[in-house]
């Protein structure tokens, strides 16, 4: 594999993990050459020889594998000289539990650049975000923390699926922040860069500049927070970096995946802390918001594209069809775009169903279980938690299992994937649900129109 080789597999990295992972574990990682069917890299330390063996080794090795199919494993040589000499991908040791952590490079002066984990995508700001019904409160809890001034709720938690504009109102709160309030110190890093500076601290016994730094900030944005769920000693010092800056009255913004009282393996403390704020769901996107989104991108690839026409429906079509998130539909216009430009064609919907065959294919109506869960939860009226939770009355049951069978026929999922999204519960129990559900339809005629109405929002 040449070095070349290696730049094109760390574009197509940056691309697929993300820029914090990607900065994270890819890029300081050195590649030195190819030996005897060896890739060899260096990297910082052990704990990232380990932790990226662990997590991306057969990530790199079937990209690696794809240009050079000579190469049969991966090894890392670690740059410490009191490390051990290397840790292989495909031997136990890579898959050792992590027990340091690579230096975090910062600069040396007091400005926020110093404090930020994370760079800010330029193009996430409010004035790009397309707000529709599924996010407006999302949005407006942003602007309202954007503004500074007197912390109204602490933490604004944030949660939602893949694409739904999370990771965008967050960076879009941190610049804001940046332009009204360039003196404050704003700590935008994901939990697991969290992590990896704890770790780094503790290794390095750099516990009380870790302490200082952390509460030392005026705003800490942390993202994908279950991340650090399962892992206790993070947890502790999570906690405890939590409870200094509330009690200094800082601002904590908090994103995740899913609720709090959703995340498996999070310290009960902690998940109260966390619901101690304002927690806000960004719900799956409809269509008028997709089509919101695709007219204001439509909009900006029309000044990139001078003179490139774009024929009448496609962009309702577009809407209609790539339900999935909001990234899969904004590349799908992006790819649009320029593979007309490139064949010198207007967008047409023979264009259009051409260029996007694999996504088109892909899109085509599968319906997931969150979104199931969503939709069945709006229309009872009842929170997403209390569907997927624990209590047993009647309020939330029925809806439940309504869920279970709408699960159980409009997805491929067995009933134990079903059980597992409804808060772990057994297959005996979606089965029976699902059961009770068929008989109800034919006793109850209001539940087998809901059942309907549903099954139609659904497959629209």
């Amino acid at each position: 594999m040449t070095q070349d080789q290696w730049g094109s597999i760390r574009d197509e990295l940056h691309q697929t993990m993300g820029a914090n992972r990607f900065q994270s574990w890819i890029e300081p990682l050195t590649y030195i050459g190819t030996e005897d069917g060896i890739a060899h890299f260096t990297v910082p330390t052990n704990f990232m020889g380990n932790y990226v063996s662990q997590n991306y080794g057969d990530l790199l090795l079937s990209k690696i594998t794809r240009l050079n199919p000579a190469v049969r494993r991966i090894v890392f040589d670690t740059v410490l000289a009191t490390q051990d000499s290397h840790v292989r991908a495909d031997t136990p040791e890579a898959t050792a539990e992590p027990v340091s952590a690579p230096a975090v490079q910062t600069r040396s002066d007091n400005s926020s650049d110093t404090l930020n984990g994370s760079p800010l995508d330029k193009r996430f700001t409010f004035d790009t975000f397309v707000v529709g019904k599924p996010n407006e409160l999302a949005h407006a809890a942003a602007r309202r923390v954007a503004e500074g001034g007197p912390v109204t709720f602490n933490p604004l938690f944030l949660y939602g699926g893949v694409g739904l504009g999370k990771t965008h109102l967050m960076h879009a709160i941190a610049w804001e922040l940046r332009t009204r309030h360039p003196h404050l110190n704003v700590l935008n890093l994901s939990a697991e860069q969290f992590m990896y500076r704890f770790v780094q601290a503790l290794r390095d016994r750099k516990m009380m500049d870790f302490k200082e730094l952390f509460r030392s900030v005026d705003v800490l944005m942390v993202d994908d927070v279950q991340f650090i769920a399962g892992k206790d000693s993070t947890q502790e010092e999570f906690f405890h970096t939590f409870n200094a800056l509330v009690d200094q009255h800082k601002q904590i913004i908090i994103s995740a995946d899913r609720a709090p009282d959703e995340i498996k393996d999070l310290e009960n403390r902690i998940r109260s802390r966390l619901q101690s704020g304002l927690v806000v769901d960004l719900h799956p996107t409809d269509y008028e918001l997709r089509l919101g989104i695709l007219q204001s991108k439509s909009e900006m690839y029309a000044r990139m594209y001078p003179g490139l026409q774009v024929e009448r429906g496609i962009l309702e079509f577009l809407a209609a069809r790539i339900v999935s998130n909001v990234r899969i539909l904004e590349g799908a216009l992006t790819r649009l775009f320029a593979f007309a430009s490139l064949v010198g064609k207007p967008i047409s919907m023979d264009l259009t169903q051409g260029c996007l065959t694999d996504i088109l294919r892909v899109s085509e109506r599968k319906v997931s279980i969150e979104e199931i869960q969503r939709k069945v939860a709006d229309h009872y009226l009842i929170r997403h938690s209390d569907l997927v939770g624990p209590k047993r009355v009647r309020t939330f049951a029925r809806p439940r299992q309504i869920a279970m069978y709408l699960c159980k026929l409009l997805t491929t999922r067995s009933l134990p994937e079903i059980g597992r999204h409804f808060g772990g519960r057994d297959h005996t129990t979606v089965m029976h649900g699902v059961r009770r559900i068929e008989e109800l339809k034919k006793q109850d005629a209001q539940i087998a129109e809901d059942i309907e109405l549903l099954r139609r929002s659904l497959e629209a």
